[in-house]
């Protein structure tokens, strides 16, 4: 036999090497876990906790929230300049008393036009733009010193009513001259420049006796004859015997006059406009 057969076992360097033993394939896609000795698969990183990723409707709702608070603030800017510029050309009065009977009556609502006599004082305008060049050169140096007053005004300051102004008839709201901070309403009998008298029971203007069918009964008393100022106008209630007016206190001056009665609202059955009257002048 060969010696390269030997009945004896070979020793330990003589022993054949051990091959590893074969693992089974891993795939690509997943991961040994070093803990737990089990697959597990790759997964997406957590997203990041921002306002933006956990509410993702937060940036769609942020422009339309704006847009509406911006529609709200507009609409309140708005009806606020819709009630300034009402509440200027526009206001209520309540009719307190019976001086109006029969035309008006107490505790009847209108609505006050405030615009009807608007007007510009013409000399006052004239007189401001010819200061400016005057001020100017005077704060230069140049020229004489600016006038303290205006030595050329006139009693009857000249006016541009620019939608008309008060006729006889008309029926008007003013600040009483003696308490402005209270608001009466009378007619108009007799305009600025215009002669008036009352007696017998009869009003005159310019030695004309006036016709005056909406007056509840004629004045039992008197006033002697005098001229209307420039500016100011001549009123009287149609309650003649039961009103303070014009010839208690005077005349009303056009600056304090507040606005034309222009509408009834209350009660009902006076609802409408209110027409000035006609009021004709008949030879005595």
């Amino acid at each position: 036999m060969s010696d390269n057969f030997s009945s004896q076992p070979p020793g330990p360097e003589e022993q054949r090497p051990q091959e590893p033993p074969q693992l089974l394939p891993v795939p690509e896609q997943q991961q040994w876990d070093t803990n737990y000795y089990l697959p597990i698969e790759d997964e997406e990183p957590y997203p990041e906790s921002s306002a933006d990723t956990a509410f993702p409707d937060a940036e769609k709702s942020g422009p339309k929230t704006s847009a509406i608070l911006k529609e709200v603030a507009e609409t309140l800017v708005l009806a606020v300049l819709i009630f300034f510029t009402v509440r200027g050309a526009i206001q209520n009065f309540k009719v307190e008393g019976s001086s109006m009977e029969p035309s008006l009556h107490n505790n009847q609502y209108l609505l006050v036009n405030k615009l009807s006599y608007a007007s510009l004082d013409v000399d006052g305008v004239v007189d401001m733009v010819l200061r400016i060049p005057v001020a100017a050169a005077s704060r230069l140096g140049i020229g004489e010193e600016e006038p303290a007053g205006n030595p050329t005004a006139t009693a009857q300051d000249k006016r541009f009513f620019l939608f008309g102004q008060p006729s006889r008839g008309d029926i008007i709201v003013f600040r009483f001259p003696r308490d402005p901070s209270r608001d009466f309403i009378k007619r108009v009998v007799a305009l600025p420049g215009e002669r008036v008298e009352v007696k017998a029971g009869v009003v005159y203007v310019n030695g004309q006796r006036l016709d005056e069918p909406y007056i509840l009964e004629n004045p039992t008393y008197s006033r002697d004859s005098a001229v209307v100022p420039p500016n100011n106008y001549f009123v009287l209630g149609d309650n003649r015997n039961n009103s303070s007016d014009s010839h208690v206190w005077g005349p009303v001056p056009l600056e304090n006059v507040v606005g034309r009665a222009w509408f009834t609202y209350w009660p009902w059955k006076e609802f409408g406009a209110i027409q000035a009257a006609v009021v004709s002048a008949i030879r005595p």
